[in-house]
């Protein structure tokens, strides 16, 4: 039995990009020093969620995706020798941008990227205004954990990806998330293990949590936290996290579950690809 200690944090906006990027990497350290092999921060985790609102400065808190805050985080991971997930606002060339998780190793080796794929354009989520969908597949980076591959947000809603990364033999899938109440209170509940009891791995779900007023005044609305944690047979490991304060999550993961849930169900073997014929068509 092989136990990998995983941490998920929430929390909301503070004001500030360095206070931001202060209280994430404190997070880091603390879940670090019980013992946190592995740990994700909520979806663009060092700015307000800006899709509240269609605002061109917003696309300040883009920057390469080996630029300065992603150097930052991966100098600690190092340190604390903790594979962590950055959910960053990317700027991939001048006017271009994407919504991306950067997976570092605990070695702080950048592995590599996944860009948000499904973009919403609803009431206070305008993402099109600020991302491209994203161009790069559906990645899975073997880390010192084991095989993590993440999916962001929205994402959520569509099965597809979190197959391609069951097929990619993701063993453990991130998902940060920016979500409030709503249409989305009851799917938030079933997609997650879903997914899990589909592809019979771990997922993982940071959401933002509170109400960052202090951005956007009347515009603003509750994140609802709860991020969970959930095994390949669709339970929840531990409680689920507070729908209204900040908090950083360490469950235990027993990655042995991964192999025996697809021995006892054969999903992958009896997948029939040969008469989806509607999947992949635009």
């Amino acid at each position: 039995m092989t136990i990998v200690r995983a941490a998920i944090s929430q929390t909301t906006w503070t004001g500030d990009k360095e206070s931001m990027l202060d209280k994430h990497e404190g997070f880091l350290r603390d879940a670090a020093a019980q013992g946190a092999q592995v740990m994700s921060f909520q979806e663009l985790f060092y700015g307000p969620y800006f899709g509240i609102t269609q605002d061109k400065k917003y696309y300040r808190y883009a920057e390469q995706a080996d630029g300065p805050i992603v150097q930052r985080f991966a100098s600690v991971a190092k340190e604390l020798g903790v594979v962590t997930v950055l959910p960053i606002y990317e700027e991939a060339e001048t006017g271009v941008y994407y919504n991306t998780t950067v997976v570092v190793d605990a070695d702080g080796t950048i592995l590599g990227k996944y860009r948000k794929h499904h973009i919403p354009h609803l009431d206070r989520f305008w993402e099109k205004f600020y991302f491209r969908p994203g161009n790069l597949g559906y990645p899975v980076f073997e880390t010192a954990v084991g095989r993590v591959g993440t999916y962001i947000c929205y994402d959520r809603h569509f099965p597809e990806g979190w197959r391609e990364l069951g097929l990619n033999d993701a063993h453990m899938v991130f998902n940060p998330n920016a979500t409030k109440p709503g249409l989305s209170n009851r799917l938030w509940e079933v997609e997650g293990p879903a997914a899990a009891v589909a592809n019979g791995y771990f997922v993982l779900q940071p959401n933002r949590v509170g109400r960052e007023d202090n951005e956007y005044g009347d515009l603003a609305v509750d994140f609802y936290g709860t991020s969970q944690v959930i095994d390949p047979r669709g339970n929840f490991v531990g409680e689920r996290g507070s729908g209204t304060e900040e908090e950083v999550l360490i469950r235990d993961l027993d990655m042995s579950m991964v192999r025996e849930m697809r021995d006892d169900w054969q999903f992958f073997r009896d997948r029939r690809p040969d008469s989806y014929e509607k999947i992949a068509r635009p």
